[in-house]
């Protein structure tokens, strides 16, 4: 509640700790958090790193549970903090998978407009890929918040923040017309009438859903990349930095707090980069 977290992020950091509870609960260790030493700690790392999680996903789950322990100190619950010599596994820096214009076209004409949530679909992949959202700022997407005639959206991304981002004609025009010919029939559930994209009980959608949709349209066209609506959110942002964007205006689009976390995306397609060297490299 201090820190205003958004209900993903809570969801998270509690899959941390009971992720070290089932631990506990497999060693039979019956511990107190003020009896964890870092000894057990480091066996509960080399546990996850046996269990086949990723290098992110483990320095993700020390994240939180350092978080619980700076609570606990704060909180006065105890003293010492066992997590302060526990180290995180070092992470590279991963190049975000992206997908060519043409790609995302074959994606978006492969879904089946004669099916009443085929249209929806079609809407909900282009204003994703139009604004660069993120999966839950597109489940949350409200009616009341589409400024059409301005051009603008107005989103609520992490930690509840708001922001405006431009929408392209494209995606106004797709939402339109599924508001206007299909989310018009559909029997809403109370409490749900300012959402944007309902599920056929009225009720808006869930991440997993459009995660679902997402695959299955890759794999209807044999698309061989691991895709999911984060990968539409890489693509928007690769192709308007490509396209000579400006990386602090890309920034505020798609509400990052830093622009080192925007800088990820500015990496050149080899083609363009190839291209560069042969134009300006005096040994070409």
């Amino acid at each position: 509640m201090e820190r205003s977290l958004s209900e993903n992020s809570i969801e998270a950091y509690l899959h941390d700790i009971n992720k070290l509870v089932q631990f506990l609960e497999y060693k039979k260790y019956s511990f107190s958090p003020k009896e964890i030493e870092l000894k057990h700690l480091q066996e509960f790392l080399k546990w996850i790193n046996e269990l086949g999680m990723s290098a992110g996903t483990q320095a993700r789950l020390i994240s939180g549970i350092k978080a619980f322990y700076k609570y606990l100190l704060l909180e006065n619950v105890l003293n010492n903090d066992p997590t302060s010599l526990l180290e995180a596994p070092r992470l590279g820096r991963k190049l975000p998978d992206t997908l060519s214009i043409e790609d995302i076209n074959k994606i978006i004409d492969a879904i089946d407009l004669s099916l009443p949530e085929g249209q929806r679909n079609k809407a909900m992949l282009e204003t994703i890929y139009s604004c660069g959202l993120r999966v839950s700022e597109l489940v949350n997407l409200k009616i009341s918040n589409l400024f059409f005639n301005d051009g603008f959206v107005k989103v609520i991304g992490k930690g509840d923040k708001e922001r405006l981002v431009p929408i392209g004609s494209v995606a106004i025009k797709q939402i339109n017309i599924y508001r206007d010919e299909i989310r018009c029939h559909v029997n809403i559930k109370k409490d749900q009438e300012d959402f944007l994209f309902l599920n056929r009980r009225g009720a808006k959608l869930s991440r997993v859903m459009v995660f679902t949709i997402i695959k299955q349209l890759a794999f209807k066209i044999g698309l061989k990349k691991h895709i999911s609506p984060h990968t539409f959110r890489h693509s928007f942002a690769t192709h308007l930095i490509e396209g000579g964007a400006d990386l602090r205006a890309v920034q505020e689009m798609l509400g990052h707090e830093s622009i080192t976390t925007t800088e990820i995306y500015t990496h050149l397609d080899r083609d363009y980069l190839r291209q560069a060297i042969i134009q300006f490299h005096p040994r070409s």
